[in-house]
């Protein structure tokens, strides 16, 4: 009889282990089922671009790359000590914000252009032939007018994006745009 009663203990020892070895599996296969749409849901949420996303960083990426090459030529053609101090500023702060785009751009899985448009180019082209005082008030003007369609831009772009890495980068670089556009005016007003 204790042979029999020792048996049936372990068989139902057994057969609960069993039992709740399988319903942990099962629970575990639910959980990781459950997950799995999320968490693919959430990487093509980050990495999806929208049309608007991938025009918005295409343009900024044209305007930041021109903003490097003309502070450039700034430093190089300026006559006026304001003016190559502000070309030494727009290619620090346009080269960190081209870093941080095409940072954002690669989570998305997307390139920045590795050049300037052609628009873009013809302006660096005319710049660069300039010198002196001419250099310095053109320059002035110009980078009055380009941080004002900066601006404007990213505060468009800003309702338009849905990427939240995108949305923090125009959050984060319109305060730097809207200072240099009060630095540019600045200059202006000195020429």
């Amino acid at each position: 009889m204790r042979l029999v009663c020792n048996m049936k203990t372990i068989t139902l020892i057994l057969t609960l282990s069993t039992a709740v070895a399988l319903s942990a599996a099962s629970g575990a296969k639910k959980e990781k089922a459950e997950a799995s749409p999320t968490e693919t849901k959430t990487s093509a949420t980050e990495t999806k671009a929208s049309a608007a996303d991938t025009a918005f960083i295409k343009k900024a990426a044209d305007g930041g790359m021109t903003e490097v090459e003309l502070g450039k030529i700034a430093e190089k053609n300026g006559e006026k000590d304001d003016v190559k101090s502000f070309g030494s500023h727009m290619v620090k702060d346009h080269g960190k914000a081209n870093d941080e785009l095409k940072s954002v751009a690669s989570k998305m899985n997307l390139t920045v252009p590795d050049k300037v448009s052609a628009e873009h180019q013809a302006k660096i082209d005319k710049m660069s032939k300039l010198s002196g005082a001419a250099f310095d008030a053109a320059y002035a003007k110009e980078m009055v007018a380009s941080h004002e369609k900066t601006i404007a831009s990213f505060e468009a772009a800003k309702g338009k994006v849905g990427n939240e890495d995108l949305k923090k980068f125009i959050d984060d670089t319109l305060p730097v745009i809207k200072e240099h556009l009060e630095m540019a005016k600045k200059m202006q007003a000195a020429k």
